[in-house]
Parts: C-alpha cells; structure tokens; sequence
C-alpha cells in the first residue's frame, strides 16, 4: 500500500497557513504539506484547558478541604475528600467526552469546542467561590462534564494535518500537558495571599484560593474568544456555523485534507491499474468534497471495528500506566527516606518535574517526526512504553539507596536521572497513540466519536489511578509488604500487560506515516 500513498499539499501558489482566513486547495505531490501555523497554535491552546484546570488547584486542595469542616478535625482523613474531588474530574469526564465527540461529527468542531470553553470557565469561578465540600464536588463535576473538548481538539488536529505532516503536529500534543501541568506553580503562588503574603483583603479571607481559580477561568475565556474569531471549521455541512473573522461566506471555505479523503485518493489510483494517475489540484478538490459530503453519520456501533478498538485498547494502558506514575513521583518523591521516599521539599519536586517537562518538550519537537518516520508507529510505541518498566523498577532502586545512604548522594541522583530519561522516552507513546486513533476512524464523519471514544476509555483509567495507585502505595508501606515496594511490582505487572497488547497495533498505517 505504501507504494501508492498520495500526499495532499496546499497550492504554494497561494496564500497558505498563516492566515485564518481560507483554505488553499489541495494538490497531490512528493513534498510535505506545510503545517499550519495558526490553526495549529489555536488548537494547542484550546488544549491547555484539561492540564491548567485539572492540576492547578494540587497545591491548595488539601487546605481548602480542610477549611470546609468535612474531615471534622481529623485530617488523616484528608487524603479520601481529596482523592474524591481529583477523581471525580475524570470519571464525569468519561461519562461525557463520548457525547461532546459525536456532537462534533454533526453541529461542528467549532462551536462544540468555544460552547465547552465558556462552561469550563463558569465551572471554574464557581470552585473559587465553594465554601462547602458538596459545592466543590459539583463544581468539579462541571469542569469534568463541559471538558470533553480534548478529544474534539484530537479530531480537528487529525483534520488540519495530512499524511506527511501528522506526524509532526501530534508531537506538540505531549508538549501541551507538561506545559498545563506546570499551572500548580501558579496556583501555588496565588492561594492564600492574605496568609501568604500579610495582605488583609476581607474578600480574600472569605474566598482565599479565588486569584488561581479566576486565572485559570482566564485561560478558557481567552481560548473561547480566539476560537470563535480565528479558528476555522473541519466539518462540512455542520448545522451550526461560526465563521472565521476573515470569512465571507460559508463556500469561501472548502474542506480540509483529511484522513479519509486521502484515502479516498489512493483507492483511486489503485483501482486504475496500469494507468498512470495525473491528478490537478481541481479534482482533488471535488474528490474530498464529494467524499466528505456523503458519509452518513456513524453509529457508536460502527466505531467497535478492531483498528478502532486497539488503538483504544493501548490508549487505555497508557493512560493508566502514565497517570499512576504521575502520582507516584511527587507522592515518593516527598515521602521522608525511613517510609521509602526521597524526603525532597515541595520546591525540590516542582523543579525536577519543571526542568523534565521544557526538555520533554523540546524532546518530543525535535526527535518525534524523524523517529517515527526512521523506524515506523509500531516500534517505536512498543519500544517508548517499555520505558515505563525503567520508570516503575527504578523507584525500589531509589528507595534503597536513599535508606543504605541515609540521605539523597551522588547514587541517588543518577538513578534519578535514568528514571527521568526513561519517562521522557516513554512520554513519546502519546504522540503515537493519538495517530493511531485518527487513522483508526472508520471514516472522516467519525472522527469526533472516535476521539470520543477514545477519551473516554483514557478518562476512566485516569479516574481510576489516583485512588488506586495512592492506596496501594499506602498499603505497601504501611504493611511492609515486599519490603513496602508491592505497588511497583503491581505497576510493573500492568506494564507487562500493556506491551503485550501493543504488538497487536498495525505495522503501517493506513495513511503512509509509517515507513518502510
């Protein structure tokens, strides 16, 4: 198949990505397609919503459960309410990024993604003002529920890319979380100024965590704002429009090259045998309008097709395995060194996993496209999730060291190091991933359920890790079970699993960003 792979690429004739006005018409041809700047930027920051308003209220959730009187007084306590409030996000989440991502295929990406905006910001406020534990569940609840745009946001970057660019987009994607997930540094900073800084605003002492819960609302405002202006629609013959600030009318903006459009543009060539294929950038054109015109809507029945489900399936453990190792470093990480942690300072740990995301970051820019392009999806995800096996069977190294030691040395530090190269290798799964899901799309018109799906599958391991991985580490150290290590060799188990379901990934993809 890869010998007849065609590439879509705009007319450099012209006016190409940096405008957010019109799109250019597509031609086939050998080079890469340009990506397109604006609409990738917009979209990134879209994105920045999930990590900012799941992370940010870390640094004060503890003492702001506290202040509400739910523990009564015992805060041993402390853990469950939180661990309630943190995992509440992602289970409402599950229950309603399926639906968003089907709501996308049909009203369009657009006004999906600018509606979910404003509601995550009023979510938002409405934490800086809860003064009860239920009040905070609901509003949690809220940012859980309207934050179903990550998978929409997957949908429209599988949309604006093509086959030899994809890659190269959904790189910037892993950069988008380490980046959100830098915001407790400001929720920090913020939370509490009258106690924090001797300020004595009476607004303040009523609703002391009210600055980092209105910045963050800030954030979703101002995505909403640039999306409604600047961003452009993917879906054709959506029933809601919202032009661009440039835009005219609706025709003036033709569709983008999608998934399968291409693939439409291969069956046609390949069907043609022994006739060499000339196409102009005109019929190109009416081969993806006439395409993506007539797909009828999916059903979710019609999205249960292995290459739909595997993808899933991988995206699951991922998720999983990833977010219990999320918790599990600055949980070990701060744990004095007699209980089997490091017994690093908060601000040790904000700048370990600071410096790790701006060279995760460049990492994944700059390294991801050329790997994946040398050695091909498959290889390279099989072999970038078994660095979570280093990860995990690194932290019993840790522990030891740091308690033969008595203190955090020279030994200690090079392991930590090695754990922390491992993750940055590992980290590169999610990239993968997210090509995988858009080329798994049964077709263009269920793209949005696809990533909805797939969302939801993550969200629910998300929802699942943090009480679970938080409870086995108390367990282990508690009891003293295998030496107080039982939750890593658990985790390393689960690792196993997952890189054995990630063999059965495609070698190729159906799109050709998978080389030979």
């Amino acid at each position: 198949m890869a010998d007849s792979i065609v590439t879509v690429e705009k007319d450099p004739r012209r006016q190409q990505d940096d405008s957010p006005g019109e799109l250019s018409p597509p031609l086939v041809t050998s080079q890469p397609t340009p990506l397109p700047k604006v609409q990738l930027a917009l979209l990134l920051y879209l994105q920045l919503a999930e990590p900012i308003t799941s992370t940010v209220i870390y640094p004060f959730v503890n003492q702001l459960v506290r202040r509400t009187g739910i523990t009564k007084g015992n805060d041993d306590k402390t853990g469950y309410f939180v661990g309630a409030i943190e995992s509440v996000f992602y289970a409402v989440e599950a229950l309603c990024v399926l639906h968003w991502g089907r709501a996308s295929d049909i009203l369009g990406r657009k006004p999906v993604l600018v509606s979910g905006l404003c509601g995550l910001a009023l979510s938002m406020i409405g934490f800086a003002f809860s003064t009860q534990y239920w009040a905070m569940i609901l509003s949690r609840c809220a940012q859980g529920a309207l934050n179903g745009n990550i998978g929409v946001t997957k949908s429209m970057m599988g949309e604006i890319t093509d086959a030899s660019n994809r890659a190269q987009g959904f790189a910037f994607m892993p950069l988008v979380w380490t980046t959100g997930c830098t915001w407790p540094l400001l929720g920090g900073v913020l939370a509490d100024p009258n106690t924090q800084y001797g300020t004595h605003l009476k607004f303040l002492a009523k609703y002391p965590y009210f600055l980092p819960c209105i910045c963050t609302a800030a954030i979703s405002v101002s995505a909403a704002l640039c999306a409604f202006l600047f961003l452009r629609e993917t879906v054709p013959n959506a029933r809601i429009w919202i032009p661009c600030i440039q835009d005219t009318t609706r025709q003036s903006d033709p569709p983008t090259a999608s998934p399968v459009a291409d693939r439409a543009l291969v069956s046609s060539e390949a069907n043609n045998e022994g006739e060499k294929t000339s196409t102009t950038a005109s019929s190109s054109s009416e081969v993806l309008q006439s395409n993506v015109g007539q797909e009828p809507r999916p059903s979710l029945r019609s999205l249960l097709v292995r290459r739909t489900i595997l993808p899933i399936l991988n995206y699951a453990f991922l998720a999983f395995v990833d977010d219990a190792f999320l918790i599990l470093q600055p949980l070990m990480y701060s744990t004095v060194i007699s209980d089997g942690g490091l017994g690093f300072k908060s601000l040790t740990t904000g700048v370990i996993l600071g410096v790790w995301g701006v060279i995760d970051g460049v990492f994944q820019i700059w390294a991801f496209p050329k790997v994946l392009k040398r050695f091909g999806p498959k290889k390279v995800y099989v072999f970038c999730y078994s660095g979570y096996l280093l990860c995990y069977a690194t932290f019993p190294i840790l522990s030891t060291l740091a308690k033969r030691e008595g203190s955090v040395n020279t030994k200690v530090w090079v392991v930590l190091i090695l754990q922390l190269a491992a993750y940055l290798v590992a980290y590169t799964c999610y990239g993968i991933i997210f090509i995988y899901i858009a080329d798994g799309a049964p077709s263009r018109a269920a793209l949005g359920a696809t990533n909805g799906l797939a969302q939801m599958v993550a969200s629910t391991m998300r929802a699942m890790a943090p009480v679970g991985t938080a409870s086995l580490f108390a367990v282990s150290t508690e009891k003293n079970i295998s030496g107080g290590f039982m939750v890593y060799w658990i985790l390393i188990a689960v690792v196993t699993v997952g890189i054995g379901v990630s063999f059965l990934l495609p070698s190729q993809l159906l799109e050709g960003e998978a080389n030979e």
